[in-house]
C-alpha cells in the first residue's frame, strides 16, 4: 500500500467541496473527488493536475451502503490510507410542509443523514486501524434552526448534526477528531449569483462566503492538535443576521 496522504470529499461540487479539494492537495494530500455523476469531476481533477496536486474521481450515490463500502476498499487498496474525510453532500430544497411529500422528505434525509452516517462510519472503520483521522461533516443553518419551508432539509441537516456529535465523543479518545462545521450564509457560486442576484447586490463581496476561506477553515480544523480540538465551527459573513 502507498504511504501517500489521502484525503477524500464526498460531495464535490463546484464550489465549497472543489475548493475543499484543492486546498489538501496544496498540502500534498492525494485528494479522492466522489460525487454522483463521475464525468462532473473532469474539470476540478484536471484543474488540480494543473496546479501540481493529485487527484482521482470516483462516482459514488452516498446514499448507497455497498457502493460507500467499495469507494473506501478501493482508495485503501489503491491510493493510499486515509487521513481525512470531508462529507459535503447538499439537500437544499425548499417545499412548503403540505408539499412535502413522504418520497422528497425521504430522498432528502437519505442525501443528509443517512449517507453521512454511512461515509462516517466507513471512513472511521478504517482510522481507526491506524488509531489517527480527521472527519468533518458540512451542516447548514438549518442543522440548528428549522425556517419555513425547509422541514425536509432541517431534519436531514440536525440528524447529521446529530450523527456527528455521537461520533465525536465516541471516536475522540480513540484518536479521531470528528467535527461539524455550520455554513451559516450565502455561498459565493454561480448559481447563487443568478438566482439571489439582488441580495449579492445588497450585501456586496464581504457579505457573500468565499469558498476558498471555507475551505482554509476544513484544512485549520484538521491542523488542530489533539489537546484542543473544535467540534463545531460556525462560518458566516460579517453581515451575516443570525
Amino acid at each position: 500500500m502507498s504511504s501517500q496522504r489521502v484525503c477524500c470529499v464526498i460531495g464535490a461540487g463546484d464550489a465549497t467541496g472543489s475548493a475543499i479539494a484543492r486546498r489538501f492537495a496544496k498540502e500534498g494530500f492525494t485528494v479522492c473527488v466522489a460525487r454522483r455523476n463521475e464525468d462532473a469531476l473532469g474539470p476540478l481533477v484536471q484543474q488540480i493536475h494543473a496546479e501540481g496536486g493529485g487527484a482521482i474521481a470516483f462516482g459514488l450515490d452516498a446514499r448507497r451502503e455497498d457502493q460507500v463500502t467499495c469507494f473506501f476498499d478501493r482508495v485503501e487498496q489503491e491510493v493510499g490510507p486515509t487521513e481525512v474525510v470531508v462529507f459535503n453532500v447538499g439537500g437544499n430544497v425548499r417545499f412548503p410542509i403540505l408539499e412535502t411529500t413522504s418520497q422528497k422528505y425521504f430522498k432528502v434525509w437519505e442525501m443528509c443523514a443517512m449517507a453521512g452516517f454511512l461515509v462516517g462510519r466507513e471512513a472511521t472503520r478504517v482510522m481507526l486501524m491506524r488509531g489517527r483521522g480527521t472527519v468533518l461533516f458540512t451542516g447548514a443553518t438549518a442543522s440548528v434552526r428549522g425556517a419555513a419551508g425547509f422541514a425536509a432539509f432541517a431534519g436531514g441537516k440536525a440528524a447529521l448534526r446529530a450523527l456527528a456529535q455521537s461520533m465525536a465523543r465516541e471516536l475522540g479518545p480513540k484518536g479521531i477528531h470528528v467535527a461539524h462545521v455550520i455554513i451559516d450564509g450565502l455561498i459565493d457560486t454561480a448559481f447563487a449569483r443568478e438566482h439571489f442576484a439582488q441580495r449579492v447586490a445588497e450585501v456586496g463581496q464581504d457579505g457573500i462566503l468565499n469558498p476558498d476561506h471555507i475551505a482554509e477553515a476544513y484544512w485549520w480544523l484538521h491542523q488542530q492538535p489533539r489537546d484542543a480540538w473544535t467540534f463545531e465551527l460556525d462560518l458566516r459573513p460579517s453581515v451575516e443576521q443570525w
